[in-house]
């Protein structure tokens, strides 16, 4: 075993500022050492592998680091010290610089002190992976380069970076189309009782099926999924009038068939909506590389067990700061916007991951929600409009995180409600100017004991809401656009959007 680094340090990365910096490998010498900025730190190795911890430094660079055992030297150029942050989660992360609003015009003028890491997205670990993983390096910002870099990630960090006057990095660790379930390993995941589904499911669908069965259905799948996104895309080159998925796919299946799986495929070891894979695959390459907190943007994918993601999304929080062994680590996440699933738009299923989301930030130290419910679009579960979502979440971090207290991030949200024999007197954090509120605001219902909810009329008073109802003579209960998709047209004077809500718990 020659000297090796772990995969996500190369040329042009960013290191985390005023906190120790680890850097680990593997080696078959007794001791490793690494040297940065004048500074040494040696390890000894076990099994193998070896650890060193460099003090913490300032803000600085370019520097060159240095890793060298009895029998080698590599060394990385262009390293900078400044903010590094892990982007996790589901597409809405991984959306694309290029595909997002704006994004064309950032690519061909922006030039910001901002730097990209990507985890590979691979499901499985095997010599290929291996392989393809130490190719893999940080880039530095250009047209061709930062194409694919997270939106939501890239806007975040140009607004940390313009303000701290620093460097900051992000390690991209988020995929399309997964659960939290994908994020943590099975001790986190089965914790909470009513998390266990994810595994037993999962168990469920391998039942009697031997690790070759397995192996042999997700490779068909594979072979029949590669023809399908060739058809795919040849359909969409050729000029056709107005087209549409259903038409694609019905293209695509009128020449090779129908597939007998899912879109995701046949569920197995391989399978990169297994639960806990990515953790394996993914979160784990990359931890306890030195980090000053998370952004996360995910949720959608959980939908089918909505009550349940209060627990599931705090367990994936615990171990991500279990495994970089910092409880008080900042987690800054997105709240779900509006979306009519399958056209759904009076479902509540997103409703209660919003619900969840926002007991997470009220119950969970150190974690904060960017509320964007009006960036969603009702018919697509990828909204565009990223750069308010990543300066959203930024205005946080700047708050909580780095102390720029003239800076206020808050949406409005409820706080609570005073019965009266004819109305509902409703009370808000955040709301002190009082709100902007769109012609014909709706979206409040209330109830008396009877639990028989009825839209209501709207009075407002500077940033207090009156709510009342010809069908309800006793107002005690109230929600607020608590379904999948609904209009938003109660903001704040900063031009945030009032965050659902109700004062009842089923």
């Amino acid at each position: 075993m020659s000297l090796k680094i772990a995969a996500v340090f190369s040329d042009n990365m960013v290191l985390q500022r005023n906190k120790p910096i680890t850097v680990w490998g593997s080696s078959d010498s007794d001791t490793v050492s690494v040297s940065l900025n004048g500074v040494k730190s040696t390890s000894k190795t076990l099994n193998g592998q070896w650890k060193c911890v460099l003090p913490p430094m300032t803000a600085s660079g370019p520097f060159t680091i240095t890793v060298s055992d009895k029998a080698s030297v590599v060394s990385f150029s262009n390293v900078m010290i400044g903010e590094v942050w892990l982007a996790g989660g589901q597409s809405n992360m991984e959306f694309e610089i290029r595909d997002c609003i704006g994004g064309q015009d950032c690519l061909k003028n922006d030039c910001p002190n901002v730097r990209f890491y990507y985890t590979q997205k691979k499901e499985f670990i095997d010599e290929d992976f291996l392989d393809s993983e130490a190719k893999t390096c940080w880039e530095l910002f250009s047209p061709d380069k930062a194409v694919r870099w997270s939106a939501v990630g890239y806007f975040f960090a140009k607004q940390l970076s313009e303000k701290l006057g620093c460097t900051v990095g992000i390690i991209g660790c988020n995929w399309g189309g997964t659960s939290a379930s994908t994020w943590m390993s099975k001790e986190f995941l089965t914790k909470s009782t009513d998390t266990l589904v994810y595994q037993s499911d999962y168990e469920k669908a391998i039942d009697g099926k031997s690790i070759e069965e397995q192996d042999a259905d997700y490779g068909n799948y594979l072979v029949y999924q590669k023809k399908f996104d060739k058809l795919v895309a040849e359909y969409y080159s050729t000029p056709r009038e107005n087209p549409t998925w259903d038409e694609c796919v019905q293209y695509a299946e009128n020449i090779i068939g129908k597939s007998k799986w899912d879109w995701a495929g046949p569920m197995c070891r391989k399978n990169r909506l297994r639960p806990c894979g990515l953790y394996e695959t993914m979160v784990s390459r990359v931890c306890p590389y030195t980090i000053n907190g998370f952004i996360y943007y995910q949720g959608e994918s959980d939908d089918h067990h909505p009550k349940a993601y209060y627990s599931l999304f705090s367990n994936l929080i615990a171990q991500w700061r279990h495994d970089w062994g910092d409880y008080r680590l900042p987690f800054i996440f997105v709240q779900l916007p509006m979306f009519s699933r399958y056209g759904d738009a009076e479902g509540n299923a997103w409703a209660y991951i919003r619900e969840c989301q926002d007991k997470v930030s009220k119950t969970v130290a150190n974690t904060w929600m960017a509320v964007i419910l009006e960036h969603g679009e009702k018919d697509d579960i990828h909204p565009k409009n990223k750069k308010p979502v990543g300066e959203r979440l930024a205005a946080l971090a700047l708050k909580n995180v780095y102390s720029f207290n003239d800076i206020n991030p808050y949406a409005p949200e409820f706080a609570y409600a005073i019965p009266h024999d004819d109305s509902l007197e409703l009370h808000f954090n955040h709301a002190d100017d009082g709100f902007d509120v769109l012609p014909e605001a709706d979206g409040f219902e209330i109830a008396g004991n009877d639990m028989h909810f009825h839209p209501c009329n709207i009075k407002i008073e500077d940033n207090v809401i009156f709510l009342s109802s010809e069908e309800v003579k006793y107002p005690v209960y109230v929600k607020y656009l608590f379904k999948n998709y609904a209009e938003v047209k109660i903001f704040s004077k900063r031009g945030l959007p009032l965050a659902p809500f109700r004062n009842y718990i089923d």
